[in-house]
Order: structure tokens, then C-alpha cells, then sequence
């Protein structure tokens, strides 16, 4: 029988590598976009799917309504996004990339990518794609068992 501390300790050195990972990109987007990881990952969504709504924002980042409006008004403040009603809904608000968020989006991409490819290119590409596949594995097995209840 599986040993949980095994388990445990399993959750615990992901928790570590992303928070590794997280924080030097974090470090990176502040001294060279004076942004922050969040503002990326909102960027970086619209980037993926295109027009949104606050509520589908929410949803791909996995944070609250309140973290995203707050997101939305610096991210519109500083000219990277804009608002826009809905063609089929003129209730429904959907924010979408400024010309100035593309490109700067585009930039932040490619230095996050250099900074990630940095931090792993010591794993061969077989450790990455096997990897990604375990890890694939464990987020499906953690949403099956989210959407199924069986976590409190």
C-alpha cells in the first residue's frame, strides 16, 4: 500500500518548483516590463482565446472575480486591453488585446520563454516529455476527482 507522506511529499516538490519558477518570472517581468506574472497570465489569455468575458477570465486563470476586475482596470489604465460589448449581447462585456498589448504581450512571451528554457534546459528533452506527461496524468486525475466531489 502507498505510503501518503509519499504523496505528500510528491505535492509538496511541485508546490516548490512552480513557486521557483513562478518567482524568477515574476523577478523578470518587473524589472524589464514593470509587470508582474499576473498581468501576464491575463494577457496571455486573450492571447489564446481572444475576446473574453471577466467571468471566462476568471475561469482560464483559476482566480477570484475581484482579482480579475482589479487586473482588468490597470491592464486598461496602462492601454494593453480595451472593453467591447458583445455582437450578439450588448449586455454582455468582453475585453480584448490593444495593438500596444499585443506587441507587448509578444515581448513578454519571448522573454518568458527564455527564462523558463533557462531554468529547465538541464532536463533532457525526454525527461520533459515524460514529464509533461506525468504531469498531464496527475492534473487529469485531480479534475476528475474535483469534478466528481471528492475533495473537500
Amino acid at each position: 500500500m502507498p505510503d501518503a507522506r509519499d504523496t505528500v511529499r510528491l505535492s509538496l516538490r511541485l508546490l516548490t518548483t512552480s513557486r521557483l519558477i513562478e518567482r524568477e518570472v515574476d523577478a523578470l517581468f518587473r524589472a524589464r516590463f514593470d509587470s508582474t506574472i499576473a498581468r501576464f497570465d491575463f494577457l496571455s489569455a486573450l492571447d489564446r482565446h481572444g475576446p473574453l468575458t471577466l467571468g471566462e477570465v476568471s475561469q482560464y486563470l483559476l482566480v477570484s472575480n475581484g482579482n480579475v476586475t482589479q487586473l482588468r482596470t490597470r491592464l486598461s489604465d496602462d492601454g494593453l486591453i480595451e472593453t467591447e460589448q458583445d455582437e450578439n449581447d450588448r449586455r454582455v462585456q468582453r475585453v480584448r488585446l490593444t495593438k500596444r498589448g499585443e506587441s507587448v504581450f509578444k515581448q513578454m512571451a519571448k522573454a518568458h520563454a527564455a527564462r523558463v528554457d533557462l531554468l529547465l534546459g538541464e532536463l533532457t528533452n525526454a525527461d520533459k516529455q515524460a514529464l509533461t506527461r506525468l504531469l498531464d496524468g496527475a492534473k487529469s486525475s485531480i479534475r476528475r476527482k474535483l469534478t466528481k466531489g471528492a475533495a473537500p
